[in-house]
């Protein structure tokens, strides 16, 4: 009896599996009874649920938390914004993260093959979500060079940007201490002239010494050699870590993931033990309900769950499609999403206690001393380090987490781009090294790529990739097009019986109601708005971008945003039959709502040894 029942769910693992189609031909509609022949290629699973929980924790809990959230929350009403945040949290970031996920853990494929399973019309939005991690990941990489840089020099027992005594200093440099004291009142005859006129040795270095910087993008200048190694450096230790796939980058982050929370909590501890660490906090927190009338503070708050949850960027896919078809990715999104926010609150504390601190140290108020982005790592917290005892200490704790924050980050972006396009002809490329040889020149290009960042113009470039590029408006266009495609044209009710056939239960009706009506309106009001105030792009507020380079950063930006519309209308122009037939053919779905039965009779075979590496999949329509 038992032999038989064996034998009943194997001929169902055969006819009622998950029917994946890997073939990069247009859709087909069988014909009733028609039998389809299908290969499935085997595709490598984490090793256990927590790789893939500290993966997708260090892909998202990145820079952003850090540098980005705590300025975003003093600026915008402290504790006021945390309302913003909180709607377009629950209305917007955990809905989208938890469907890519469970998107890609339903139909196992990446960031481009999976749009093309559940809606071909649409597959432009995985082709746009490839193209903007690509460039997220070419800009990415140079901050963590620049992070390199300053960790090499902390080892120094003088910090290098701590005094004006260098090669790269000029006459105007003015000490921090020395600053202090002429703030204080004790005016010296030598230093006659206005404050205005210093500039602090950690701007010197940051703009004379990193940077080098020149008069602006007409003035690419020389590469910055030791900046071109920092990058080099980085792309190697990159590729060492991804290139073996997900069973070997899912141990390295066990350290990556952690070690930079756990130096989060050393510098919180550390910053609260500080003179005037209190101020930074009240302003960190203190709310002002007045700035919920300003749309900017609600577009803020929704750029930045989009920013800091890595979604429309295909990379949530690319990781949910090594679960296992059975794994419970609800629970873990919500786990990691409290894990996500609670970090970037948690990060506020630490940063605005520093910043207390400095301002109390050289008697300001906080506005003069708050930044956000690279500014805050690069100029505002290696000041403020020179103030501490010990700062050498200090300043490499800082720098490894901000380091190891990074590096999480580019994994999965990497591991994103790269099993997007896998995904594509998985026949092809998963065999012997030739998943190796992709992944390495992906790393060449994007580091060719890279060097126009790493020249005396390069900051310039920077700017503009991260302004124009991987900006807001491009994620938010990517997002309500997956809204569209998966709730309206694969269908709300379909997904569902889909999540409840992987999870063994039915999410509640908030997530359905989200997707069809709630993300996609948030979405496409702050896309609007964003489109309405643009403004062109300025460098610190003082260097306006010629226009051929802001019509360089809209092409950019147009790049991915147009292959959605593109690819769509393009396919119904060479698709045959008449509109209605060849609009019927690119709706139609490449995946069949699957059978847990068969899933769990296909992992028996596994475990038993019998199942081949290549299954043939007869499903009779």
């Amino acid at each position: 009896m038992a032999q038989l029942h064996d034998q009943e769910q194997r001929k169902d693992a055969e006819t009622c599996g998950r029917d994946y189609e890997f073939e990069s031909l247009p859709p087909v509609v069988e014909a009733p009874g028609e039998i389809v022949v299908r290969t499935v290629t085997q595709r490598e699973q984490w090793s256990s649920r927590l790789d893939f929980v500290l993966s997708v924790a260090g892909g998202f809990i990145g820079l952003g938390n850090v540098w980005r959230f705590p300025y975003l929350c003093y600026k915008h009403g402290g504790g006021a914004f945390l309302i913003p945040y909180g709607v377009f949290l629950l209305g917007g970031g955990i809905p989208l993260f938890f469907m890519e996920v469970a998107l890609g853990q339903f139909t196992a494929q990446g960031g481009i093959s999976c749009w093309r399973t559940v809606c071909p019309l649409l597959t432009g939005i995985g082709y746009s979500s490839v193209i903007i991690v690509s460039m997220m990941s070419i800009n990415y990489i140079v901050i963590l060079a620049w992070t390199l840089f300053y960790l090499a020099h902390s080892f120094n027992s003088n910090l290098p940007w701590a005094s004006c005594n260098n090669t790269w200093n000029t006459p105007n440099c003015l000490e921090d201490t020395m600053r202090r004291n002429l703030t204080a009142g004790n005016m010296s005859a030598i230093y006659n002239s206005s404050l205005d006129n210093y500039v602090s040795p950690v701007t010197e270095f940051w703009e004379r010494k990193v940077l080098d910087l020149s008069k602006g993008m007409e003035e690419v200048g020389d590469l910055q050699w030791d900046l071109v190694l920092c990058m080099l450096a980085m792309w190697v230790i990159v590729f060492f870590s991804i290139w073996r796939g997900v069973k070997v980058t899912g141990k390295i982050v066990y350290f990556t993931a952690t070690f930079p929370l756990l130096m989060l909590v050393v510098l919180f501890i550390r910053g609260v033990t500080l003179p005037g660490a209190s101020e930074g906090i009240k302003y960190y927190l203190y709310p002002k309900l007045e700035y919920l009338a300003y749309p900017q503070v609600w577009i803020d708050a929704g750029t930045q769950i989009f920013y800091s949850y890595t979604v429309c960027i295909g990379v949530m896919t690319s990781l949910g499609s090594y679960n296992k078809y059975d794994y419970n990715c609800y629970r873990s999104c919500v786990l990691l999403s409290c894990m996500n926010s609670g970090t970037s609150f948690f990060a506020g504390f630490a940063i605005f206690a520093i910043l207390g601190f400095m301002a109390q140290e050289q008697g300001v108020s906080i506005a003069d001393v708050a930044e956000s982005g690279p500014g805050l790592a690069f100029i505002v917290y290696p000041k403020a380090v020179t103030m501490m005892p010990l700062p050498s200490l200090w300043a490499v704790l800082f720098f490894i987490m901000l380091l190891l924050l990074g590096l999480d980050s580019q994994f999965m972006h990497v591991e994103g781009q790269v099993t997007s396009w896998i995904d594509l002809h998985p026949e092809l490329m998963r065999k012997g090294y030739r998943r190796q040889l992709f992944l390495a020149l992906v790393c060449c290009i994007n580091f060719c790529l890279g060097l126009t960042m790493v020249t005396q113009g390069g900051i310039y470039v920077f700017q503009m990739f991260d302004y124009y590029a991987t900006s807001g408006v491009v994620l938010l266009w990517v997002a309500f097009f997956e809204c569209v495609a998966l709730a309206w044209l694969y269908g709300v009710d379909r997904f569902y019986l889909a999540l409840e056939d992987m999870l063994g239960f039915r999410p509640g009706p908030w997530m359905k109601w989200c997707w069809m009506v709630i993300t996609p309106s948030l979405c496409l009001s702050c896309f609007i708005y964003s489109l309405v105030k643009f403004k062109p792009l300025v460098y610190n507020k003082v260097y306006e971008y010629p226009p051929w380079a802001q019509t360089l950063g809209w092409c950019m930006a147009l790049s991915s945003m147009l292959c959605v519309p593109v690819y769509a209308l393009l396919h119904l122009l060479l698709a045959e039959g008449s509109f209605h037939m060849r609009l019927k053919q690119l709706l139609e779905p490449r995946i069949k709502s699957p059978q847990r039965g068969a899933y769990l009779a296909t992992k028996a075979m596994e475990q038993e040894g019998t199942l081949p590496e290549k299954v043939i999949m007869q499903t009779a329509l």
